[in-house]
């Protein structure tokens, strides 16, 4: 829950856009934000099969690979955890999309039922921000977003058997060309004023050039202010476009590259893409980046043409957040601005997941699903049983995945191959925009990479549950949070003069 005694002050050490108090007034989002797009990421296959898809059923049916939880679970080296009774219990997921999908809780029925998975402790769907409109199985944008939906519930549930889930469906409607978002600003805050949650899920996004200034993104901040304050993690997809991204006409590409917000925000972790690979005995090989760019098989399930359609991991480097203090040790690599992503998980075409859906509009059944959506929900699931291995929410996890990384954990792995270059046709020819390649550490293609949860689960949470920042309006303190209490451990600034270590040092402070 909130600890409204602070206020949501930005500073420099996160490299924010501004910085503001609680109090100050914040621009009107229909005025400042006309035009922007929000969209969900999922890529999902036209045609389904009536039952579960096996990897030889996907290569003969879309010539490409897909998986099932097992294997997902075995790449990541969760089935250690859950022996040791790390499913996430105890912990509540947030899955942030707009309209929902109208099947969702039987779809997870089905889901679950096939593959065996015991249905979650809670299933709760609210819409704070407003009634969602009736699902129109005309509309593609409900029919995205259904898709977008049951991807993200079905495989969050897959790696965090144990957590509830609350799903914040949210009903877009476009006001002067507003679409999405401050419908989503106003459901996160509910969730934040009236749930114990410990991480959100965000698998949409909108590419920063589309925003006119930093006042834009600023008056949708205050969710992730808000988040950073409760101690909840936020995640949100890298997009699927490699280092090129969508205009506003939701059709063409930047010629150059690009990233997007929510993932670039230094309050948010921004979470990329890769390939899985397993040997011919079945077990897991060293992931690369994703990339499908070139696949013609992969672009004729995902685009229905052969391509080159841009399909990669998204990462770059953003036009509006300067390097947040967590990534000074990757300077070379971002330079002065944030740099995303920060984590990658599973999220190829040719390497998808499975998925029951059965709205109306698109064919009920099973079907592949891929992309950084993908990738979210996963590490949402993730960083569930690291939080319920600390015994409780983790907050912003940025600097410990640095921290991790810089100490070359075992629960990182490094991805070492691959880019997220992308080519397509565009004003009559063929462009392409390089992107960023794989090396050992961070890249602009996967973060810091990716995990073997065996390892990283417990790394995370001994690490991350150490200590945060609070931020007040006139003071940064550093405190040290155990389970229902914040006691002060020191004062990093405060306006002159500054008594305020003598006064607060021993202090608890409710959390």
């Amino acid at each position: 829950m909130r600890v409204t005694r602070l206020a949501a002050a930005v500073v420099g050490a996160f490299g924010l856009v501004a910085a503001v108090s609680a109090s100050a007034p914040q621009p009107t989002l229909a005025k400042t934000l006309a035009g922007v797009i929000v969209r969900p990421g999922v890529i999902h296959a036209g045609r389904a099969q009536a039952g579960p898809l096996s990897t030889a059923d996907c290569e003969q049916a879309y010539q490409i690979a897909c998986y099932g939880p097992a294997q997902l679970r075995q790449a990541y080296d969760l089935p250690a955890l859950y022996a040791q009774g790390v499913t996430g219990r105890g912990t509540t997921i947030v899955i942030v999309d707009s309209y929902g999908s109208p099947t969702i809780r039987h779809d997870l029925g089905v889901f679950d039922k096939a593959y065996g998975l015991p249905a979650p402790p809670s299933f709760r769907i609210i819409q704070p921000a407003g009634r969602v409109p009736a699902y129109d199985p005309a509309s593609s944008d409900m029919i995205g977003w259904a898709s977008e939906t049951t991807l993200d519930v079905e495989w969050a549930h897959v790696v965090a058997p144990g957590a509830k889930i609350l799903l914040v469906e949210t009903p877009v409607s476009e006001t002067e060309g507003v679409h999405g978002f401050p419908q989503i600003v106003t459901a996160e805050e509910y969730v934040l004023n009236h749930y114990h949650v410990d991480v959100i899920s965000q698998s949409f996004s909108a590419t920063e050039e589309t925003f006119t200034s930093a006042a834009q993104i600023q008056a949708l901040r205050g969710a992730y202010q808000a988040a950073y304050q409760d101690h909840v993690t936020v995640l949100a997809a890298s997009g699927d476009s490699g280092a090129a991204d969508l205009g506003l006409d939701q059709t063409t590409y930047y010629p150059f590259r690009v990233t997007s917000w929510p993932d670039s925000d230094p309050l948010v972790t921004g979470v990329g893409g890769t390939q899985l690979h397993f040997t011919a005995q079945g077990t897991p090989a060293a992931p690369t980046v994703w990339n499908d760019t070139g696949n013609r098989n992969a672009n004729e399930f995902a685009d229905g043409s052969p391509g080159p359609n841009p399909l990669a991991s998204g990462g770059g480097t953003s036009i509006f957040f300067t390097r947040p203090r967590y990534q000074n040790g990757v300077r070379d690599v971002v330079g002065g601005s944030r740099g995303v992503p920060d984590i990658s998980m599973s999220a190829a075409c040719d390497g998808s997941v499975n998925t029951y859906d059965s709205y109306r509009g698109a064919p009920a059944g099973w079907s592949p699903t891929c992309g950084t959506s993908e990738a979210t929900p996963l590490f949402a699931g993730i960083v569930a049983l690291a939080d319920q291995v600390a015994g409780h929410p983790l907050g912003l996890i940025n600097p410990a995945l640095y921290q991790l990384a810089a100490q070359r954990a075992p629960g990182i792995v490094d991805v070492t191959s691959g880019d997220n270059t992308v080519s397509f046709s565009q004003g009559g020819r063929q462009q392409t925009v390089t992107g960023f390649g794989a090396r050992p550490g961070y890249s602009l293609a996967t973060g810091v990479g990716t995990v073997n949860a065996r390892y990283f689960v417990p790394e995370l949470a001994r690490l991350a549950g150490r200590s945060l920042f609070l931020l007040t309006e006139r003071s940064v303190v550093l405190v040290l949070a155990h389970r229902d209490t914040l006691r002060i451990f020191a004062i990093i600034w405060c306006e002159t003069p500054c008594s305020g270590y003598n006064r607060y040092g021993s202090s608890l402070i409710p959390y």
